[in-house]
């Protein structure tokens, strides 16, 4: 047993349908030896008899963040769904403690028993924690012949995802409902996205997804074809924005600043290329800032962030003036000498710019600061076939001058 003096105040404990079988013996003696212990009601109802103070979390989850820090100095033990690092509640906890003063107790997570249940192999899985986040999400893991271990808040939202399986054109996938997993009332059930659903869903949920269907699935490359976003007209181009994207060349976990957005295409691959990169688009047009947003959203990454105004304003005195800075900046709009010299003098040293130009005006502007500044300067000439008479010939689009530079 560990000296209780020496032991850290709050310990989180994995915990799962089945209570406290399969527990481990410095789990047991953590709960024997509690004076506080906080759960979910659902987490509650399975507590043996303790001598502890039991309290109830509050919803939403992070009110009950300040009770907990309240206890410090009592021996309190949180109880967590499975394992507490693993889509867990553990990461939102020790952003607010000290080294030292937690420890961890992980039970089998949800995906380890559903994949153990389904028979799958868990490093070949997508695993997705959707309790709380829109389920379009999914949309960039849709892939024929793919698994996806998917938890979900409760049965509706297991509706839900089968409707917008069906609507991405995936409705012939197979979905193994798995409730209560570990318990007494573990339940596995199959059926097509695109049948009616059960209605006695019982949560904890998660669901074991089987991609099949004949919807578009999102390719791995960028350049994604332009019929996926809603535009007026106002986007880079697909073969263009595959060669913007290249020379961006995103990071994990980097952010971008995409001025004058448009159909927000630009921003929303360097998205696709990393689930923790972030982005923010700059869009004066409302409508077209607005289709941003549901494009974002479609094809799930809906944490786009799109502010409206003009960028040089914004730049000297708005959002962006305030905003963390950016690892790369794309100009897809309102390109001028202010905007460049803006940004050379705000943004910190190391910053990739990219910046594309079809008018002349503007490409002599980037031909100035290539001059200036440095980086590469390419001329990017595009044709594609066309009736031509009762033949076919090159269509020529207009040239592109693309600038990249290091600031």
């Amino acid at each position: 047993m560990t000296d209780l003096d020496d032991a850290p105040w709050l310990t989180l404990l994995g915990w799962g349908e089945g209570g406290t079988e399969g527990l481990t013996a410095a789990s047991r003696d953590a709960l024997e030896n509690a004076e506080l212990v906080f759960g979910a009601r659902r987490h509650l109802r399975l507590l043996p008899p303790l001598a502890a103070e039991v309290r109830e979390w509050p919803v939403p989850f992070a009110d009950g963040i300040p009770q907990l820090l309240a206890e410090r100095g009592r021996r309190v033990v949180m109880l967590v769904s499975g394992d507490p690092f693993w889509f867990g509640a553990g990461t939102s906890l020790v952003r607010q403690l000290s080294p030292g003063e937690w420890r961890a107790s992980p039970a089998p997570s949800t995906f380890g028993l559903a994949a153990s249940r389904l028979g799958w192999p868990l490093e070949g899985c997508t695993c997705l924690g959707l309790h709380a986040k829109p389920l379009t999400r999914i949309r960039p893991h849709l892939h024929p012949g793919r698994r996806l271990l998917v938890l979900l808040r409760d049965g509706e939202a297991v509706s839900e995802l089968a409707g917008w399986l069906a609507r991405f054109g995936f409705g012939a996938s197979r979905l193994h409902l798995l409730e209560a997993l570990g318990g007494d009332g573990e339940c596995i059930r199959s059926v097509r996205a695109d049948v009616t659903l059960p209605d006695d869903i019982a949560h904890p949920v998660a669901v074991g997804l089987e991609v099949a269907g004949e919807g578009p699935a999102l390719p791995l490359t960028p350049g994604l074809a332009d019929e996926f976003f809603d535009h007026d007209g106002q986007i880079t181009k697909q073969a263009v924005r595959a060669l913007t994207l290249a020379a961006l060349a995103p990071r994990a976990g980097e952010r971008l600043w995409d001025l004058g957005t448009g159909s927000g295409s630009i921003a929303i691959e360097w998205l696709l290329a990393h689930p923790d990169n972030r982005a923010l688009g700059v869009e004066r047009d409302a409508g077209r800032a607005a289709r941003a947003r549901r494009n974002a959203h479609a094809l799930g990454v809906d944490w786009l962030e799109v502010v409206g105004g003009d960028a040089l304003a914004m730049l000297e005195a708005g959002a962006l003036a305030e905003a963390p800075p950016p690892e790369a900046v794309f100009i897809g709009g309102g390109l001028s000498q202010a905007l460049l010299e803006a940004l050379w003098r705000r943004l910190p040293a190391g910053v990739r710019i990219v910046a594309n130009a079809v008018t002349l005006e503007s490409e002599a502007l980037l031909a100035h600061w290539h001059q200036r500044a440095g980086g590469e300067l390419l001329r990017l000439e595009l044709a594609s076939a066309a009736p031509l008479g009762t033949r076919r010939g090159w269509k020529a689009s207009y040239p592109i001058v693309q600038w990249r530079v290091s600031r």
